[in-house]
């Protein structure tokens, strides 16, 4: 009889293949993967019902049986940093080994177009791409696909970090994974889980969705039924296919965290995004049973014709919408990128300087690092005469304009809610007062409100504040879901 073509995978490492005689491997297996550190090693995959499996790798073993329906699950304990190792699992038949396994931080990068864009068409490549000979550092891509329902697999193979490889990798995750090795001096292993111009509920398991109950009309607009001949619809915009498709294979395999550059393509629905993005969160921490691990995400860079006066914008609301999420969830941070981007172009080409701060965050919040990775962030603001008087945390090295020049950004409002430019000054350390002649009675402020602002505060690291607003006024997306 035939062995059935099962599959022995590390959770999403992927390897998979047959413990049997004639071993099958995909087009996933690759010697150049990587482990994360200080977790439980865990091997997942399919062989013949009642089938013993092992594993070993750098003194490690452990096995199990294969139950009625072929499943089996091997843990090992967990690896420290290192490497190469070689690891073997084998059942019946001949053993699978594999060679060059790493063990060091592994994290996922995922979102739309800005995170799919490539090292070889961002600002720099000409220098940057020859420089990239990081053999300790890996990349597996996850090719961009929808589907209608979970997938185990996909094709794929983890790559050492070469000037070949790099050129069509994230560059977003690669320049990130080289300032977190850089740092540590471990193994780092890069996941791209991208798809330009998709929405955040492709990215959300349906289940999840519906089970929230506040996107009825959002689940209303692509319902779940056949199309016109009778087959499933499969689109990268649908709820849940891209989570399917991209996500569900990766969900288990134990990782550092996340990065996430999306946002796009929910602009025009930022009011929904307000839910939308901590459910997607959420939900993926659920799925990967692992706690709160980290998920550091961009917030969206400038973009379109500067506005030559205070007035609605979409894509404030959405940002305002990502700087909600990263209060109301824990192991969350937020990159700043107001300052860095194009207004003649949704993809700005420094994706160096995205992914060191990203890299700021995570070496803050999640490795010990003493590093100053945020910019200003307000948080409160009082009426002080015809003015308003402004506070700020996160001001290491006090509170300036970015190059010369007057502060730039800040707009006032009586209670007409008709905004007017204000000008900026720095009283302290930590605070600005907003003045605005034609408002003599404020009751709000905004700052950086528009599509591309043009926006300068920073603190000593240099680093930009967030856009924000004092009021709670309906905003543009109000219920447009």
């Amino acid at each position: 009889m035939k062995p059935r073509r099962a599959g022995l995978f590390l959770a999403v490492l992927l390897l998979a293949a047959t413990a049997r005689a004639d071993p099958w491997v995909p087009s996933t297996y690759g010697d150049s993967m990587v482990l994360q550190r200080d977790r439980p090693v865990r091997v997942t995959g399919g062989a013949e019902p009642g089938e013993r499996v092992s594993v070993r790798i750098a003194g490690k073993s452990g096995s199990a049986v294969a139950g009625p329906d072929g499943s089996f699950s091997v843990e090992l304990p967990a690896l420290r940093a290192g490497g190469p190792h070689e690891m073997v699992v084998k059942g019946h038949g001949p053993a699978l080994v594999f060679h060059g396994v790493l063990v060091g931080e592994v994290w996922v990068c995922s979102g739309q177009s800005n995170m799919a864009w490539t090292v070889a068409a961002s600002k720099g490549a000409a220098e940057e791409v020859p420089k990239a000979d990081h053999p300790m550092i890996r990349f597996l891509t996850v090719p961009p696909k929808a589907a209608v329902e979970p997938a185990r697999n996909f094709p794929g193979r983890w790559l050492a970090c070469t000037p070949e490889s790099v050129r069509g990798f994230s560059a977003v995750g690669y320049f990130f994974g080289r300032e977190i090795h850089r740092a540590l001096k471990v193994p780092v292993g890069l996941v791209n889980a991208s798809f330009g111009g998709t929405p955040a509920e492709a990215w959300t398991p349906r289940a999840e969705l519906a089970a929230d109950g506040s996107f009825e009309a959002l689940l209303g607009r692509f319902p779940e039924s056949p199309g016109a001949d009778g087959k499933p619809v499969v689109r990268a915009d649908r709820p849940g296919q891209l989570y399917d498709a991209m996500i569900a294979p990766l969900a288990g395999f134990p990782i550092r965290g996340v990065i996430w550059y999306q946002g796009e393509s929910n602009a025009g629905r930022a009011s929904q995004y307000r839910r939308l993005f901590p459910c997607l969160i959420r939900s993926w921490r659920k799925a990967w049973g692992q706690g709160d691990f980290p998920f550091h995400f961009v917030q969206l860079a400038n973009f379109r014709a500067r506005a030559a006066e205070p007035g609605p914008s979409e894509w404030a609301e959405l940002r305002e919408a990502q700087r909600a999420t990263l209060e109301a969830l824990p192991a969350t941070g937020m990159a700043v990128t107001i300052d860095i981007g194009d207004a003649g172009d949704i993809h700005p080409k420094n994706k160096q300087e995205v992914g060191r701060r990203l890299a700021l965050l995570a070496l803050a919040k999640d490795y010990g690092k003493d590093v100053i990775a945020s910019g200003p962030v307000f948080v409160t603001a009082e009426r002080r005469g015809d003015g308003m008087a402004l506070r700020f945390a996160e001001v290491a090295g006090g509170l300036r304009p970015s190059g010369d020049g007057k502060l730039t950004g800040f707009a006032v409002a009586g209670l007409d809610r008709q905004f007017r430019w204000a000008e900026a000054v720095v009283t302290g350390k930590d605070s600005v007062l907003v003045r605005c002649p034609a408002v003599p009675e404020p009751v709000a402020v905004r700052y950086a409100w528009a599509d591309n602002p043009e926006a300068n505060l920073v603190n000593g690291a240099v680093l930009p504040a967030s856009p924000f607003r004092t009021d709670d006024w309906p905003g543009v997306t109000e219920g447009k879901e």
